[in-house]
This record gives structure tokens, C-alpha cells and sequence, in this order.
């Protein structure tokens, strides 16, 4: 907005800046000019002093030029009569004695975005290239970048970027930073700037003289630069090795991301790489900036995928601080999940009991539900808690709980009796609408544990008509017939009473739609109702695989130091690639990822046709179990040799050298000792749990027993899936031995 009598301030600068005796006074002239650009960043159209302001450039006084010349880029536009004499001007101080005015003056006029402007800068900035004072290079450089943008669809000056090449072997090493920018910017129709040996080398030794920022990008550029061998690969992470340690966070974390990269066919080498910059990543996420602190611990929980307990000693360092904000806890608590264990599960439990009463509900039920998590290993512990957390009444705390009962149940069904306990002792007067949905699942499908469980879900049917969610109902219904199915003397008539209101009072469509599913279901017969309604019960022992083993750096290692890692795990569609692995394809070609390779098998005494291993896409474990339940075993054998008493780390680069994934195992020394396996070959997926221990099967107390399972049949892809393994494990046995 305009100021009052602009015209007259504006008049008033002009006859100061033309005024002889203020143009004598250096000083003073310089302090006119210096509220013309007060006024121009306040809003005040001082346009036309331009001819003022071009006459006040013809000076020795640094700070006087650089006034000008911000005025003359912020108006050139809106006087292009005039920018020639500007032009003039600054082309005339491309040729001062000073450097400082060469390169202030050029960088100004690669400024003027106007058309025509090209051939009047086009000159100073090849002088620019070959100028001797670094200054001036730098400046002329990026102009390269600013004159390529001035005409984008324009043939590409060969000379120029060759010029450029050239300049990657300057003294300055902010000229070769730059050079790497308006190259990229030059080339990128072309996929940017090429980064061949001699160039990799060259930067990789110039870069202790870069600063931190600059490291950083270029470390980004050698990414593109793959060594020929290995001793050229490890004459490379010789050199980046100091910088895993920097004390710029940045400069560790790009370090990290070129090591993960360049060292992909060595997980021994990524590992020791990720143990070194563990610190830096630890001070990242304590660091001031709450940005950066939450960029920070998205990168750590992406290294625990292959690491989980990379950062178990410094779990503390992730509790949650009062003044941080909800989205750092929210990541803390989900890192705090994943560095329990034996040592720290009192100390890490007690701290998430505190946030369960935090006056965000929001919190406090990811709090409650981070607990019903750690439950599936810690059931005992978390019990006790979760119980006490429902003593308070509150609504909000008790819907978490009876949700992360439900969840719990689910995947740990041998706590299903204290929890069945515990939930008829003390829910009442639930009023959120998810809260309910798990209370009348419990009630369903663990009525029969529950004394009072048929009154509890009278309560729920005679408020039927205030109720307002249809989930509610829905799930109200299918609670009632699971009821009716187990208990059918106390149910059968608060059933017919809902049947009856939800087919012929109910206005929505879809519980009406149920209510009818289940009346004529009960036409057909009792049985035939328990058929369609009681799906498969959860197998106990599944409950391992919570336990699971990490992910191959390589899975991630592409997507680090990116903006992939804040949008969490499921920025990557699983989606697909759960369904590429629960629908195997019909050849093996077909299953391998681009670029990954067979580990061809034969075995002397086989006449039949060679077989492959291979990973294949990865198999989440919600996939992995639903398949496990469905699946007959094909194949059971004890292998004759005991568990590896190898660490979990070590067992899984065996078994994954020979394209045999490790999807979880027992931890510790547990009895018995569990783990599942997958491979996949010719076309079929191949399942497959070893097991010592167990107290039915007399006689696994030393020997793995192998179950095996199989979509779709192959009897010659088990055998050699079989025999493998058996090398393996064999292999361990005697190492350790």
C-alpha cells in the first residue's frame, strides 16, 4: 500500500540525488541512496529515479555499487528502455582492476531476466570463466547456469560445458562445487552432470578442502560413480571413511547413504559403516531444530529395519521431553517399541505408562497402544499396566485398552484368558464408537470365558435405537450369532429381539443387509451357521513373529538422506508387493526383482533339471502367517543337526548368501526355538519352519525339526530347498563346534 505523499518523497529523492553539492559529499550521497532502497523494500514505487540510480553506479565505493545494483534488478523490468545504459555501466565494471567489482557487476547483469539480454552477457561471462581471481570464476559459473535458463529450449554451447569440465580442476574448491550445480542445471534433459573415474577421484580428494554443505552435495553427485573393482571400491571408502564420523550430521549422513550404496555387495562393510555413524545420528535427533530432530529419528528407525539393535544401550535417548511436539513423540514412542528387551522392558514401559495419561487423547492412545505391541512379547508386564489403566474411568483410556486387548488377543491368543478376565471385571459405560467395536468382538468370540459376557451385550442391544454408528451395529450383530453359536440358551432371545429390529426398524441399508445374512443363515441350520460365522482361530505359536529378524540394508539403502524416510515405512507401496508374494508366478524369471541373481543348486545324485533360489519381492508377516494357516504341511524331517548357537545376524547372512530370507525367530535361548523361513524357486513360494524343542515331538530336544509348506506344489523344489538348507545349517554346526 502506497504511503501518504509518495509522490512528494519521491520528488524529493530525485532533486537530493541530482543536487551537485550532495553528489560532492560522498557520505551523504550514499545515505540518499540508501533510503531510496529503504522505500523500495517498504513498497514505495521509486521507478523513476532509475536514471538517478543508474548515474550513482559510476563509483569506487563498494557498498554504493551494490546499492545500486539491487535497485537496478528490482526495476530493469519495469524501465527496459533504459537497462541498456545500465547494461553499459555494468559491463564497463566487468573490466575494473578490482575483483570484487568484476564479479559484483556480473553477477548482477546475469540478474536481468529479460529477453535480449543474452547477447550482452554472453561475452563477460566466458571472460568470467577464465578471469584469475576466483571471485570472479565463482560468479561467472553460476551464470552459466542463470544464461542456460534465460533461453531453456536453446542448443546446449558445447564450449561452455566443456569450459565448465575444465573448471572441475580449479584451485577454488567452491568454483568446483559450483560447477557441479550449473552443470547439472545445463545438463539435466541430459540426466546431469557425468561423473566418470577421473572426476569421482578428483572430487573424492578435494574433499577435505570443501565446507560442510558442499561436501554434502558432492558426496550426493558421487553417487552416480560406480568403481570397476573392489580394490578401487575399497581405495574409495578409505577415503570417505573420516567423513562417517563428521561432526556436521549432514555430512555423516550423505557419508553413510555413498557407503550403503557403493558397498551393496558387502553387508559386512554397510553394517560397520551404520555401528560409525550411529553417533552422529544419536545427535541429530537431540539436536535443536524439532525439523531436524524428527528428520533424525525417521533416519534411525529406517536403520533399525536391518539393525534393530544398533541403538538398544541409548533406548533414553528416545523418551519423549514435555515441550516437544506430538509428532516427535509419536516417532519416539514407535523407536521405544522396537528397543525393548529383557534389560530395559521395566524401565521402557514404566515411561510409556506415563504418557498414558497425557492430555492429549491422542498420545495417550498411541501411549496405551505402543504397550499392547510390546505385550505380544511381554504379555505379564503390559497386563499389569493395561488393567490399571482402566481403573481411571476415563472414556478415551479405556477405549485404547479394550482396543489393544482385542489386538492382543488376536496375535497372543494364549493371553486370551487373563484378558477375558480382566475385561468382565472391570468395562463399563463405553461411549467411543471404535471402543465398542472391540468390546462386542471380545464378547463374540470369547464369550464363552466370560460369565456375565450374554448381559453385557443386553445392555448393548436394548440401547440399540440411540445408537448412531452402523459399524456399531454390524458388529453388534455378528457378536450376537457368535454368542448365540457358544451360549444359545442366554442369547437366544436378545438375538431374535435384534434380528427383528435391525430387518424391519433399521433405516440403514448395510445393518439391515447383515441382520438378513444372518436370519437366513440360522434357517439353514446351527451348523451350517457356525460354518460360515467362526472363521479359523489364530495358531498360538505364531506369536514369534514378533520377533523378526531386520531387513537387507539394501531394501532401504536407495531411499536414505531423502524425504522417503519422513513419510514413514508405507511410503513404499506394500501393497504390491504383498501381492507379488502371495501370488507367486508361473516362472522363476518372473519372481526375481530387477538386477538380482540365481544362486544356481544340482546335485550329483538328481538327474533331474537344475533349480534356483531366489528373494523375490518380501513377504510381509501378516501375509506369511495367513498363508502358514492355510497351507498343509508337504514335508517334515529332522535334519540331524541342533540350533546354530551363532548370533541371530550371522544365521541370517548364511541362510540369505543362498536366497533364503529369515522372517523371524525365537529370541534368546527360548524352549522351544522357533524360526520361519521363505524362498522361492521355479514358479512356487516355499514356506518353512524349523523347530527343536518341543515338548509333543519326543526327541527334537537336540535336532531341528523341518516343517515345510508350498504354493503351488513343486516336490523337486522342496528337495533342493531342503538340501541347502541342510548345508547351511550344517556349515554353522561346525563353525561353532
Amino acid at each position: 500500500m502506497p504511503y501518504y505523499g509518495s509522490e512528494e518523497t519521491v520528488k524529493e529523492l530525485k532533486r537530493a540525488l541530482s543536487n551537485p553539492h550532495v553528489q560532492a559529499d560522498r557520505l551523504r550521497y550514499r545515505n540518499y541512496i540508501t533510503k531510496v532502497i529503504r522505500y523500495m523494500t517498504q513498497g514505495l514505487d521509486v521507478s523513476s529515479l532509475f536514471m538517478d540510480m543508474v548515474k550513482a553506479s559510476a563509483t569506487v565505493d563498494i557498498v554504493q555499487k551494490k546499492l545500486v545494483y539491487l535497485y537496478m534488478c528490482t526495476y530493469a523490468s519495469e524501465n527496459p528502455e533504459l537497462v541498456l545504459l545500465a547494461i553499459n555501466t555494468l559491463r564497463k565494471d566487468c573490466a575494473d582492476p578490482n575483483p570484487m567489482v568484476r564479479g559484483l557487476a556480473l553477477k548482477n547483469m546475469c540478474n536481468f531476466r529479460m529477453p535480449g539480454m543474452i547477447e550482452y552477457i554472453e561475452q563477460p561471462i566466458v571472460a568470467g570463466l577464465r578471469d584469475k581471481a576466483s571471485y570472479v570464476r565463482r560468479v561467472a559459473v553460476l551464470g552459466c547456469a542463470k544464461l542456460h535458463n534465460l533461453q531453456p529450449y536453446t542448443e546446449i554451447d558445447g564450449s561452455i560445458v566443456n569450459e565448465l569440465y575444465a573448471l572441475l580442476r580449479d584451485q577454488d574448491p567452491v568454483v568446483v562445487v559450483n560447477c557441479l550445480r550449473a552443470l547439472e542445471e545445463i545438463l539435466k534433459d541430459e540426466g546431469g552432470v557425468v561423473i566418470n573415474k577421473p572426476i569421482a577421484h578428483h572430487l573424492l580428494n578435494r574433499l577435505k578442502d570443501l565446507d560442510s554443505w558442499a561436501q554434502s552435495e558432492v558426496l550426493t553427485f558421487l553417487l552416480r560413480y560406480r568403481p570397476r573393482s573392489d580394490d578401487e571400491l575399497f581405495d574409495i571408502l578409505s577415503l570417505l571413511d573420516t567423513f562417517l564420523q563428521s561432526s556436521h550430521a549432514h555430512v555423516a549422513v550423505s557419508t553413510l547413504r555413498l557407503f550403503l550404496n557403493l558397498a551393496s555387495a558387502h553387508p559386512a562393510v554397510q553394517a560397520d559403516a551404520l555401528l560409525r555413524t550411529s553417533a552422529p545420528l544419536l545427535a541429530t535427533c537431540s539436536a535443536a531444530s524439532r525439523e531436524l530432530r524428527f528428520a533424525g529419528l525417521c533416519h534411525v528407525q529406517q536403520v533399525m529395519r536391518s539393525q534393530p539393535g544398533l541403538f538398544a544401550t541409548h533406548y533414553k535417548r528416545f523418551f519423549c521431553e514435555y515441550s516437544e511436539p506430538s509428532y516427535i513423540k509419536f516417532r519416539k514412542m514407535e523407536i521405544l517399541e522396537e528397543l525393548v528387551n529383557d534389560e530395559n522392558v521395566s524401565l521402557v514401559l514404566e515411561e510409556l505408562r506415563s504418557y498414558c495419561t497425557d492430555v492429549s487423547p491422542e498420545l495417550a492412545q498411541a501411549a496405551i497402544a505402543a504397550i499392547g505391541r510390546i505385550a505380544r512379547t511381554y504379555s505379564e508386564k503390559c497386563l499389569d499396566i493395561l488393567t490399571g489403566l482402566l481403573a481411571l474411568k476415563q472414556d478415551h483410556i479405556t477405549s485404547a485398552v479394550i482396543q489393544t486387548f482385542r489386538d492382543l488377543v488376536w496375535f497372543c491368543p494364549q493371553s486370551t484368558a487373563a484378558v477375558c478376565q480382566t475385561v468382565e471385571a472391570g468395562v463399563d459405560g463405553l461411549q467411543d464408537s471404535e471402543g465398542k467395536q472391540a468390546l462386542l468382538w471380545l464378547l463374540g468370540e470369547h464369550g464363552d470365558q466370560m460369565g456375565s459376557a450374554p448381559y453385557v451385550m443386553e445392555g448393548y442391544i436394548d440401547g440399540l435405537k440411540t445408537e448412531l454408528s452402523s459399524t456399531v451395529k454390524m458388529e453388534l450383530l455378528t457378536a450376537a450369532v457368535k454368542m448365540f453359536l457358544c451360549r444359545p440358551a442366554e442369547t437366544q432371545d436378545m438375538l431374535g429381539r435384534l434380528l427383528h429390529y435391525c430387518i424391519e426398524e433399521e433405516s440403514d441399508v448395510c445393518v439391515r443387509d447383515r441382520a438378513l445374512l444372518y436370519y437366513r443363515l440360522l434357517q439353514r441350520g446351527v451348523e451350517e451357521t457356525r460354518k460360515v460365522v467362526n472363521g479359523p482361530k489364530s495358531d498360538p505359536s505364531m506369536s514369534v513373529l514378533t520377533g523378526r529378524q531386520g531387513e537387507p540394508i539394501s531394501e532401504w539403502a536407495s531411499t536414505f538422506n531423502t524425504l522417503g524416510p519422513l513419510a514413514g515405512r508405507d511410503s513404499c507401496p506394500q501393497t504390491d508387493l504383498i501381492s507379488a508374494a502371495d501370488q507367486p508366478s508361473n516362472s522363476a524369471e518372473e519372481e526375481l526383482l530387477p538386477g538380482s541373481e540365481d544362486v544356481t543348486l544340482s546335485s550329483p545324485d538328481d538327474t533331474e533339471e537344475e533349480i534356483s533360489l531366489s528373494l523375490g519381492a518380501p513377504l510381509s508377516h501378516e501375509s506369511f502367517e495367513k498363508m502358514w494357516l492355510d497351507l498343509e504341511i508337504l514335508h517334515r524331517q529332522a535334519l540331524g543337526v541342533s540350533r546354530p548357537r551363532t548370533a541371530p545376524d550371522t544365521l541370517q547372512a548364511s541362510l540369505q548368501l543362498v536366497k533364503i530370507q529369515t522372517l523371524a525367530f525365537t529370541p534368546g535361548d527360548t524352549v522351544p526355538w522357533k524360526a520361519y523361513i521363505y524362498t522361492r524357486s521355479s514358479g512356487t513360494l516355499i514356506l518353512a519352519e524349523l523347530l527343536q524343542g518341543d515338548p509333543q515331538a519326543p526327541g527334537t530336544d537336540e535336532s531341528l525339526v523341518l516343517s515345510v509348506k508350498q504354493q503351488p506344489v513343486n516336490q523337486h523344489a522342496i528337495r533342493r530347498f531342503v538340501s541347502v538348507l541342510k548345508s547351511v545349517l550344517q556349515t554353522l554346526d561346525v563353525d561353532t563346534s
